[in-house]
C-alpha cells in the first residue's frame, strides 16, 4: 500500500536509551514515523519511571532489544493529528501507557481487552505493525495510533497523572474486575510502593476498607495518616497476622519479589481473592491446601484495556487521585534507577522531559 503524503517523511527524535544490559542510559538520537492518517503526535511533557523500565534496561527478563528507550507512563500535549483522527485535536492533553497496538481482531480485542491480545505491541521494545522497534517516553515526542491514546482531563495535573497510566490501571483494574470495589468490603494491599500507594487511593475512593500489609513498620504512619488506610499489618509480626485471619474479601499484592503466600491466603475470607500484579523474577511456591479448604482464589491481572484505562483516568480526575511523585531532570536518570533498585523512592519518580531533555 502506498503511503499518504503525511506518512512519507520520518521525524527526528531525541531521547535517552540503554545500549546494553549494563542498564546505563545516555542521550540517543533516532527517528519516529511521520504522523499517519490515524495517528496522534504529541510533545512529551512528563514520563514516569516504572520498575519495568529498570528490568528491561538491564535485560533482567531476557527479552530486551537494544538500543532501548524506556518509558510507558507518558503524558503531553497534542501537536499534530492525522486526517482521519476523530477523538483528538491539537492542544489536547493526552497520555500513552504500556501499549501502542494490538491485532484488533481477536476475541480479547473485540471485548476491549487489548492488554490480553496475543499480539499486543509494547510501547517500547516491541515490534510495530510496520516491523520497526518501538521507542518509549524518555523522549521528546510520541507518534501513536489514535486507538491507544488516552485523554487526560484538564483538572488533573499531568506530572501526577503520568504514573496512573501504568501503576494506576494495574491496581484499578483488579479492584473492578474481581468485584473488590463494593463499599464496606475489606481489601488488603501488599506493599506500599509505586503501585501500592495508588491501590490504597483507588480502594478508598471506591468506599472500601483498606489494610496495608508491609514488612516495614516505619511505613505505618504514612499509610494511616497520609494515605488514609484504615489499618496496617506488619507481615513479619505473627500476632498481628493471626488476629487478622479470615477478615479480608480480597488482597491486591503489588510486590515484585518472591515472598510467602500462605500468610496472605490466611487473611482471606471464604471465597476471598488474592490478586497478584507484581512480576517476580522467580516462581512462587503455591500452597494448595488452604485454597481448597477455604474455597479461595489466587488470580492475576495485567494493566487494563484502553477503554478501562480511560475510565480509570476519569475516575482519578473525579476523585482527585494522583500518584505521589518526585519530579527529576533527565540527567538524573541513572541515579534514579539506582534509587529504584534500592526502593529509595516515595512513591514514583517522574522525569520532567519538556524542561530538561534538550538541555541534557
Amino acid at each position: 500500500m502506498a503511503k499518504s503524503p503525511e506518512e512519507e517523511h520520518p521525524k527526528k527524535a531525541i531521547g535517552w536509551a540503554a545500549r546494553d544490559s549494563s542498564g546505563v542510559l545516555s542521550p540517543f538520537k533516532f527517528s519516529r514515523r511521520a504522523t499517519g492518517e490515524k495517528d496522534v503526535t504529541f510533545k512529551v511533557l512528563y514520563c514516569g519511571i516504572c520498575h519495568t523500565d529498570l528490568h528491561t534496561s538491564k535485560n533482567d527478563w531476557g527479552s530486551s532489544k537494544y538500543p532501548l528507550v524506556p518509558g510507558h507512563e507518558i503524558v503531553g500535549v497534542v501537536t499534530e493529528v492525522g486526517s482521519k483522527v476523530q477523538k483528538f485535536k491539537v492542544g489536547d492533553k493526552v497520555g500513552v501507557g504500556c501499549m501502542v497496538g494490538s491485532c484488533g481482531s481477536c476475541d480479547n480485542c473485540s471485548h476491549n481487552l487489548e492488554n490480553y491480545c496475543p499480539k499486543y505491541i509494547l510501547t517500547y521494545g516491541g515490534k510495530y505493525h510496520d516491523g520497526t522497534i518501538t521507542y518509549g517516553g524518555y523522549s521528546d515526542f510520541m507518534v501513536t495510533g489514535e486507538g491507544f491514546v488516552i485523554h487526560i482531563p484538564d483538572n488533573i495535573p499531568l506530572d501526577g497523572a503520568a504514573p496512573l497510566l501504568c501503576a494506576g490501571i494495574t491496581t484499578y483494574s483488579p479492584l473492578r474486575h474481581y468485584g473488590l470495589d463494593k463499599p464496606g468490603m475489606h481489601v488488603g494491599v501488599v506493599g506500599l510502593g509505586g503501585l501500592g500507594h495508588v491501590a490504597v487511593k483507588f480502594a478508598k475512593a471506591l468506599g472500601v476498607r483498606v489494610t496495608v500489609i508491609s514488612t516495614s513498620p516505619n511505613k505505618k504512619e504514612e499509610a494511616i495518616k497520609s494515605l488514609k488506610a484504615d489499618a496496617f499489618l506488619v507481615s513479619r509480626e505473627q500476632d498481628q497476622m493471626k488476629a487478622a485471619m479470615g477478615t479480608m474479601d480480597g488482597i491486591i499484592d503489588t510486590v515484585s519479589a518472591v515472598h510467602p503466600l500462605l500468610p496472605l491466603i490466611g487473611l482471606l475470607k471464604c471465597d476471598g481473592k488474592l490478586v497478584m500484579v507484581g512480576l517476580p523474577e522467580k516462581p512462587f511456591e503455591l500452597p494448595i491446601t488452604p485454597l481448597v479448604l477455604g474455597r479461595k482464589i489466587i488470580a492475576g491481572s495485567c494493566i487494563g484495556g484502553i477503554k478501562e484505562t480511560q475510565e480509570m483516568i476519569d475516575f482519578a480526575a473525579k476523585h482527585n487521585i494522583t500518584s505521589d511523585i518526585e519530579v527529576i531532570p533527565i540527567d538524573y536518570l541513572n541515579t534514579a534507577m539506582e534509587r529504584l533498585l534500592k526502593a529509595d523512592v516515595r512513591y514514583r519518580l517522574v522525569i520532567d522531559i519538556a524542561n530538561t531533555l534538550k538541555a541534557a
